[in-house]
């Protein structure tokens, strides 16, 4: 009986992401290349702490578009290596380029948020695109990220670069970020202007805002202890009345996020406790992705033991498990190991999760960029 009772639990589990991962697959589309007379001018905004490594390529890409008005803000960030030197570079032979150094940062701010909040402040056109500096714009990135602006009629835009994979870490994890996405966020609620703040997400690598709605809402300042402002911004964008929408930004953004393990490993906990590792959420998440996307393999290891009825129930979760991952290779580029290893990645995930919460928990600071941040301990 508990073998019947387990694998139906486990298809229940499997069954809605997967479902809804389908369907969210057609309105998470990729974006047209519609170039308009009307289109809105781009101030793209580069918060840069020690990175030398990307910004150069980050910039060639960035200036490589056309058919649209459009500046480059770099704010160095206090960086110790020669961002600053580079970026100047560019501002001496491109006037679109300009480099801005970010004043001392103040007592209760993330780094990143007040380097935002600086650069908006100092932008002057309409429409303001926070790049990261390791995210490389395809050359008609802007003139189609300015039409789906228009065309959603959406204050804030946002979407989930080609992650370019290396490590082993890499390709078990960051493929993970299209599957939560999309597996968990009801796009077409989302798209309702009467949809709650929690029907909301973004990936801060890529974020597009309109200028008046961006400072209504409080824009970075809203969230300053933060670290994560692909949740925060449009949860604050929708909170004031705003509406938020994502598109598929597969063939339009690249970015190599980490390059070792132990990065992707810092870089996933560094916020890991304002999403799926906030303390109301991990243990539900927790319970819904092993029993959805790990017990259906952990059966199967028993196959010899299980009753024929509840086996075939657990292949069958075990393949709506597999099925958003193999979806997933060809739209968003992602490797057959990656997808095959998916509830192993899934562990993973569980783990890093809640490595982060017990040490949110215990008041141990978070730390990124050589910077550590201060958190209090949470309640039950």
């Amino acid at each position: 009986m508990i073998w019947n009772i387990l694998a139906f639990i486990s298809f229940a589990l499997a069954a809605v992401p997967c479902a809804l991962f389908i369907v969210n697959l057609r309105l998470y589309r990729p974006l047209s290349a519609r170039a308009k007379r009307d289109q809105p001018a781009v101030s793209v905004l580069i918060p840069a702490r020690d990175e030398e490594q990307n910004i150069r390529a980050t910039l060639e890409a960035a200036l490589a578009n056309s058919a649209i008005d459009f500046e480059v803000i770099v704010l160095d960030d206090d960086s110790a290596d020669a961002t600053a030197e580079i970026v100047a570079e560019f501002s001496q032979r491109d006037s679109r380029v300009r480099l801005v150094s970010a004043p001392p940062l103040p007592a209760r701010w993330c780094g990143k948020q007040h380097a935002c909040h600086v650069l908006a402040n100092h932008a002057r056109n309409p429409l303001l695109v926070f790049l990261d500096a390791d995210v490389r714009l395809a050359p008609d990135a802007l003139v189609r990220i300015a039409d789906f602006v228009q065309e959603s009629d959406a204050h804030l835009v946002s979407g989930v670069p080609r992650q370019e994979l290396g490590t082993f870490s890499d390709h078990l994890l960051l493929p993970l970020i299209h599957f939560v996405l999309l597996g968990f966020l009801p796009l077409a609620i989302m798209r309702r202007r009467d949809s709650s703040a929690a029907c909301s997400a973004g990936c801060g690598q890529l974020l597009v805002a309109q200028r008046d709605a961006y400072f209504a809402s409080g824009g970075h300042a809203g969230f300053r202890t933060e670290m994560h402002d692909g949740l925060k911004l449009p949860r604050a964008f929708r909170m004031a009345g705003f509406r938020t929408d994502l598109f598929d930004t597969t063939d339009l953004a690249t970015c190599r996020m980490y390059r070792t393990n132990a990065q992707v490993w810092r870089g996933l906990s560094k916020n890991a406790t304002e999403g799926l590792g906030a303390p109301k959420t991990i243990l539900p998440m927790s319970i819904i992705l092993f029993g959805g996307q790990v017990l259906p393999f952990v059966l199967l290891a028993f196959a010899g033991l299980i009753p024929w009825a509840a086996l075939l129930v657990a292949i069958c979760a075990a393949a709506l498990a597999l099925l958003p991952r193999f979806l997933s290779i060809r739209r968003f580029e992602q490797s057959l190991g990656s997808a095959l290893l998916h509830p192993v990645g899934i562990l993973a995930l569980l783990g890093i999760q809640w490595h982060a919460f017990f040490r949110h928990f215990l008041g141990k600071p978070s730390e990124w960029k050589g910077r550590q941040y201060a958190v209090a301990t949470p309640t039950l």
